[in-house]
């Protein structure tokens, strides 16, 4: 059996994060089990092993070190082919990956003692997002 909710996210831009945990709780509690969050190529879904609401340092290193790592530049082809200005938003979302599979027991979140499932913006602009949480039951 297959179940999909969809979470609305509004991202002002690159680097914003928000905290999709409790309502992807919600889906697979209303569904019965093992979500699967979106598929966008600018937007990373992750389950670090730190709160974003505690931790204010991680939540903003983690951009910073995104940009380090793949800075913002007008070099990478997609800013030759569009000059767009986020051809690095495609290759951050890239690294982090769209996805999520969580697993889940006896209807709740399998998750570490500090871990969230989060949406980070890697876009430059703001994006109204749709997470699809896709819960699959035996």
């Amino acid at each position: 059996m297959t179940y999909q909710q969809q979470i609305s996210v509004t991202a002002k831009g690159h680097g914003e994060m928000h905290d999709l945990t409790e309502q992807v709780a919600k889906a697979v509690t209303t569904s019965g089990s093992k979500p699967v969050p979106s598929t966008f190529s600018t937007l990373g879904v992750r389950a670090p092993s730190a709160r974003l609401n505690s931790s204010r340092a991680w939540s903003t290193t983690s951009p910073a070190i995104l940009d380090k790592l793949i800075p913002p530049s007008r070099n990478y082809g997609h800013e030759q082919a569009w000059h767009d200005g986020n051809g690095h938003s495609r290759l951050q979302a890239t690294l982090l990956g769209p996805w999520l599979t969580v697993p889940v027991a006896d209807g709740e979140l399998i998750l570490g003692t500090w871990q969230q499932i989060f949406h980070l913006e890697c876009d430059v602009r703001g994006r109204r997002r749709t997470v699809v949480v896709t819960v699959v039951r035996d």
